[in-house]
């Protein structure tokens, strides 16, 4: 097993748990964050050490600068990072504009935003031939929401999720001569529990029908798609945005 070093941040579930599976294949040592849920993180864990690949479970906070420097130091005590997936992300009730609130406002992009920042911060600093680096990748989570603005519902997601689009173009230009590739995966309604975590668990089940593919995407599906990115398959891709959300962010 390489002493290489991937930081997946939300990966205990949904996405980022099909993510820090899928990336066994690329023999690095998978750092499966969670903010909560030991029991699921472990067991993503446990499912990767099964299949002959090595991850530990690290518990952080994204929206907190602190547990985000705990989380890039246990990383260093596995090997050299070479690899980060920026998944970690929430949505809140719907709600229009007029009805939102400061905590509810701060809270989003303090997780979806800043902690993306400040991931990526951290990871440059140990990734860049600037910074004696050998250099990785970053792979960016948005969301398509960021084109479809999400009216009536989740405008603060989709204006953070808007935000990860354009860190996403401007990084990568700011550390392409520095070995460094940064690209996003930006997703559709995908059947993951953060439906749920919105109050809205029947989200799929209604909107699905009017879905281009009438269906919604998997978690795996997208991970696939991350899995190319973070892969040598990619190596001359960066700054790109890709879409997985069967059609959806192309409607008019």
């Amino acid at each position: 097993m390489s002493d290489s070093v991937v930081i997946v941040t939300g990966g205990s579930r949904g996405i980022g748990a099909s993510v820090c599976r899928k990336l066994v294949a690329l023999g690095h040592t998978i750092l499966v964050n969670y903010a909560g849920n030991k029991t699921a993180a472990e067991a993503v864990v446990s499912g990767i050490v099964d299949d002959g690949g090595k991850a530990i479970s690290i518990q952080a906070d994204v929206g907190n600068e602190a547990d985000n420097l705990a989380l890039f130091h246990a990383a260093d005590e596995e090997g050299q990072l070479v690899g980060l997936v920026n998944n970690a992300g929430v949505v809140d009730m719907s709600q229009r504009v007029d009805e939102m609130t400061y905590d509810r406002l701060s809270r989003m992009f303090s997780i979806n935003l800043i902690g993306s920042f400040i991931c990526a911060r951290e990871a440059v600093k140990r990734m860049s031939t600037k910074h004696g680096g050998r250099g990785g990748t970053i792979v960016n989570i948005g969301s398509a929401g960021s084109k479809l603005g999400s009216p009536g519902q989740y405008v603060d997601y989709a204006a953070s999720k808007g935000a990860i689009d354009t860190m996403t173009v401007s990084l990568a230009l700011e550390v392409a001569e520095e070995n460094i590739r940064v690209n996003a995966v930006r997703p559709g309604i995908i059947d993951t529990e953060i439906h749920a975590s919105g109050g809205a668990p029947d989200r799929v089940a209604q909107l699905q029908s009017k879905l281009p593919m009438k269906r919604a995407g998997t978690a795996d599906e997208v991970a696939d798609a991350v899995l190319w990115l973070m892969s040598d398959q990619s190596s001359y891709t960066t700054g790109a945005i890709l879409d997985v959300s069967g059609g959806r962010a192309i409607l008019p």
